[in-house]
């Protein structure tokens, strides 16, 4: 568990929590659709209960951690650390946030934390953040947090069946400030 601040606390993700993950993603639908590739696959609880199965048995050497934010004691999303790469100290955060919970600053004190958590308790050395190209909400976050931005991966993602550019942005531990 990360303690973000007084009203936010990053839990590992749980089966237990499949059920509020998935009403989270169904409710919010529209708003996570035009930029995530795993909105249109998650149709029901089952879908999300098998995702958190693969998080937490996955064997591969470039493992996930992912935690749900609780807000207030309330569910408003995930932030992951993806494909964590011990040999060459790096790794890439995502992040989605229920449409209720928007506007909050959530996202960015979440963000803040588990790059404190990835450079300082895992001693990585480098954080990327990809975006899909337009999606401003979610660029705001590493531009506040004074990521670099690195250039654009083309062609990066496949969404709604679509290929979308990525915006990369990066952040070495001698420059965080977090």
């Amino acid at each position: 568990m990360i303690n973000v601040d007084d009203d936010i606390v990053l839990k590992q993700i749980s089966e237990v929590s499949a059920q509020r993950i998935f009403n989270s993603i169904h409710a919010s639908r529209d708003h996570l659709r035009p930029w995530l590739p795993f909105v249109d696959q998650t149709q029901s609880v089952k879908d999300t209960r098998n995702f958190i199965k693969s998080v937490r048995n996955n064997k591969c050497l470039k493992k996930d951690m992912v935690f749900e934010i609780w807000y207030k004691e309330e569910f408003a999303g995930l932030i992951a650390l993806k494909e964590i790469d011990y040999a060459n100290l790096k790794v890439e955060v995502g992040y989605w946030l229920d449409k209720s919970k928007t506007g909050k600053g959530i996202m960015i004190r979440s963000c803040r934390s588990i790059v404190n958590y990835a450079l300082q308790e895992l001693n990585l050395n480098r954080v990327s953040i990809k975006i899909a190209i337009g999606n401003r909400k979610s660029t705001a976050i590493p531009v506040g947090l004074d990521f670099y931005q690195e250039g654009i991966e083309k062609n990066g993602e496949l969404i709604n069946d679509k290929f979308h550019d990525l915006l990369i942005f990066s952040m070495l531990k001698k420059d965080w400030n977090g």
